[in-house]
């Protein structure tokens, strides 16, 4: 476990570690002076924070100009710090990526793929919202929400439950008409629910050697409830993965004006959670333990 000033400094180096590479074989288009704080200081910021409970930049902000300033003495205004993080959206999904080859997530042969609703606004005004006008869409949740208007995130997670793929879509698009996006040319096992089932995904994947196993409808031959309890048992890790990302780090509501920022927030709270993993690894701890990763 970390202390605060510990996980604040653990968090930079892992950051600068993996970045400073990154930065060099492809550098940031800049111009005017050089920012104030470091591109590894910002994503700091932003991973501290979302771990915290500051899911927005504004919030991101005045936490660390009130209790941050020692840390980070060239955090000054907000919209510097805002812009320059939101140009750093690429370089959060390439070090996500990094971490999890240090991490050997690509060794698996066993996933899981499940999606979650991320609404705009709620149903009753979405007839009015003009915010994601034409890229919003209704689509329909089996959760509390029903029929919902927004986005709808889909995952991707290997055996241990770190983060594999991510994709954002309008809430309409057919769950299934993401996984070959996601899967990449992955092999061995990928287990989803029942609205995975479609003959044609699993013989197009079964081309890749990536065989779809999923939970059978009642009326299907190959029904039993043996085998429906048995997948159903072993894809609660995706279920628990969801959790951490809507719940911890709030990753079903969304705080952005345009796709943009949408972008740059999602694949922060991607690096933030596969962080996490990776600094319980560095402390042998279990990947998904993230309760009590700083004292009390």
């Amino acid at each position: 476990m970390f202390d605060i000033d510990e996980f604040i400094i653990a968090v930079f180096l892992v950051v600068d570690s993996y970045l400073t590479p990154l930065l060099q074989l492809h550098p940031p288009r800049r111009k005017g002076a050089a920012p104030a704080l470091s591109d590894s200081e910002v994503l700091t910021l932003e991973i501290v924070g979302e771990f915290l409970g500051h899911h927005d930049d504004a919030k991101i902000w005045r936490y660390f100009r009130q209790h941050g300033q020692a840390w980070f003495p060239g955090l000054s205004d907000r919209t510097s710090f805002v812009r320059q993080a939101t140009h750093l959206w690429h370089y959060k999904q390439l070090l996500q990526q990094q971490l999890l080859q240090a991490l050997g997530a690509g060794q698996s042969d066993l996933y899981r793929v499940d999606g979650f609703p991320m609404p705009v606004c709620g149903f009753k005004r979405a007839p009015q919202a003009k915010v994601f006008a034409g890229l919003a869409s209704y689509g329909r949740s089996a959760t509390k929400l029903g029929t919902f208007y927004g986005f709808r995130g889909h995952l991707l997670i290997n055996a241990q439950g770190l983060i594999m793929g991510m994709s954002v879509t309008p809430a309409h698009v057919d769950e299934r008409d993401v996984v070959p996006e996601l899967v990449g040319h992955l092999q061995g096992l990928l287990l989803g629910d029942k609205g995975y089932i479609r003959e044609i995904l699993s013989e197009d994947l079964a081309t890749q050697q990536l065989t779809l196993l999923t939970p059978q409808r009642r009326n299907m031959k190959a029904y039993h409830p043996q085998w429906n309890r048995t997948v159903s048992r072993h894809r609660q890790l995706v279920e628990t993965v969801i959790g951490h990302l809507c719940h911890w780090f709030d990753m079903e509501h969304i705080r952005a004006r345009d796709l943009w920022h949408l972008t740059s927030r999602v694949a922060r709270k991607v690096l933030a959670h596969t962080v996490m993993s990776y600094l319980n690894h560095l402390k042998g701890r279990p990947y998904l333990r993230f309760e009590d990763l700083i004292k009390a």
